[in-house]
């Protein structure tokens, strides 16, 4: 017998002695949060998400936020749902589907964010996944 990571859970398989195991069949994730683009950004960036049938069984309706979160894991920014009219996306009850999000590059306080790093937090009923873009301001020259 052996154990195999499966996402975030083990599972025991059994393995016949000189026979390769096969490999478990892994669903796809109920939330999938996707790699922004532009990346790197400098004036905006999108970032796509997609909230899979099985979350909205019996007519639920997520709730969903999206955070930006600066090196010192501070929120920064509340990206706004690409629709009309746009929302900012911090707990909204959302139908399963994909979507997009525009962040503008702009702080809470509206101020233009610095060239860095930023993290991207998207919660789902409190499932949460996230990932990093980069911000690149563009550099002016003296001359």
């Amino acid at each position: 017998m052996i154990l195999l990571a499966v996402g975030p859970r083990l599972e025991a398989h059994e393995v016949q002695p000189g026979q390769p195991a096969a490999s478990p069949a892994v669903d796809p994730p109920s939330v999938e949060l996707k790699d922004n683009y532009p990346n790197p950004f400098y004036a905006s960036t999108t970032i796509p998400f997609t909230i899979r049938p099985e979350v909205c069984r019996d007519g639920h309706q997520p709730t969903v936020t999206l955070e930006i979160y600066n090196v010192l894991a501070q929120v920064v920014a509340v990206p706004l749902l690409a629709e009309q009219p746009p929302r900012r996306l911090q707990r909204l009850k959302l139908p399963c589907g994909e979507y997009e999000a525009v962040w503008d590059g702009k702080l809470l306080d509206g101020t233009d964010a610095t060239t860095g790093i930023y993290w991207y937090h998207l919660s789902v009923d409190r499932r949460r996944q996230a990932n990093n873009m980069i911000l690149q301001r563009r550099v002016t020259s003296s001359r």
